[in-house]
């Protein structure tokens, strides 16, 4: 079986040999390459091949063509600062719609019209030529409130829950059509597992996330799987009191970081989706050790059930030990759901 075939019957609740393993690395992943991450964030090629690296390395499952939360808004024409060896970054003092009129003449980027949307979809296609059938291809967008934050600021967007609710769907509503079109082309190239990042919707309670982000993020999921690709929702941060409605949307796969309890996140999303995490990526992976992260995973594990994919709550820190990654590995190639 290999770990195409590994993660698809996983999702579709068949046997495996053993339980896929799947953590996202990003500047790690160009670190083992020897490249800095600007050139990672902004060169296909190079993302591809690290991503590459670390599946052959480490024994992952799949590649992915994460790389950064800022293409979109860099299409919008948003203010983002590129460092040399540092993810891009969104200037939230210079936010594109801080004047939130400029959403009404706000056109969707064309994915395909050379910009930083165009080399995430290069990336899928140049997956599918090298691993199609052998690793999961997983594109990336972002999530409604991710996104929305991006482009309007996330002090702004926090207050507009309640100074001017209206507008916080439309911009909602901006972004989910955006975030389709873009899954769509890389859909289309190669992808076939859609992540889907919305960390600031942890920063919410219940009764804005059940209000307010649920529906979008419901709307988004529900045409990402009408293209024909699975999905993986990642929200990092403490989703403990949103789990019964994350349970309710649909998506095939979700990221538990390490503030939500492994036995919390099942008992509430219920039964049937497969949860991926959650140690803690700085205190359990980084500084942590093979020993200790196998005993964690074990607990993980149990906690989570069959439905269960080997990862942590978020990206594998940069200078993590290799060990402790391989540890990972040891895991997952040793059970079964």
């Amino acid at each position: 079986m290999n770990s195409h075939e590994r993660v698809w019957k996983l999702l579709d609740g068949q046997p495996v040999d053993h339980l896929p393993l799947m953590p996202i690395t990003m500047m790690f992943a160009a670190d083992r390459l020897g490249r800095a991450y600007g050139d990672y964030a902004t060169d296909h090629r190079v993302l591809v091949e690290a991503q590459l690296r670390v599946a052959e390395e480490f024994g992952f499952d799949y590649v992915s063509c994460i790389s950064d939360p800022a293409r979109e808004a860099t299409d919008c024409g948003a203010n983002v600062q590129f460092f040399p060896d540092q993810p891009p970054a969104i200037i939230e003092e210079q936010a594109l719609l801080t004047d939130k009129g400029k959403l009404a003449g706000l056109q969707c980027p064309d994915p395909l019209g050379g910009g930083r949307m165009t080399d995430r979809v290069r990336a899928a296609a140049l997956f599918k030529q090298k691993v199609a059938g052998q690793l999961v291809v997983e594109g990336w967008i972002e999530g409604p409130c991710a996104m929305a934050a991006d482009l309007r600021g996330i002090n702004n967007l926090m207050l507009d829950f309640y100074d001017d609710p209206d507008f916080v769907r439309e911009l909602f509503r901006f972004v989910v059509e955006m975030e389709v079109r873009f899954a769509k082309v890389q859909v289309e190239a190669g992808a076939e597992l859609m992540g889907i990042g919305d960390a600031a919707a942890s920063l919410v309670g219940p009764e804005i996330y059940h209000e307010f982000v649920r529906p979008f993020e419901q709307e988004l999921l529900n045409r990402v799987h009408a293209l024909g690709a699975r999905s993986r929702l990642h929200i990092c941060g403490n989703m403990r009191a949103n789990m019964a409605d994350v349970g309710r949307l649909g998506c095939h796969i979700f990221d538990v970081d390490f503030l939500v309890p492994m036995d919390h996140a099942r008992r509430e999303a219920g039964p049937e989706l497969v949860l991926l995490g959650n140690l803690d990526p700085v205190r359990d992976i980084r500084n942590g050790t093979p020993e200790g992260i196998l005993a964690l995973l074990a607990d993980c594990h149990r906690a989570a059930g069959a439905r269960y994919i080997v990862g942590a709550g978020c990206e594998i820190p940069r200078g993590t030990p290799p060990a402790n990654l391989l540890a990972l590995r040891t895991y997952a190639q040793k059970h079964q759901p």
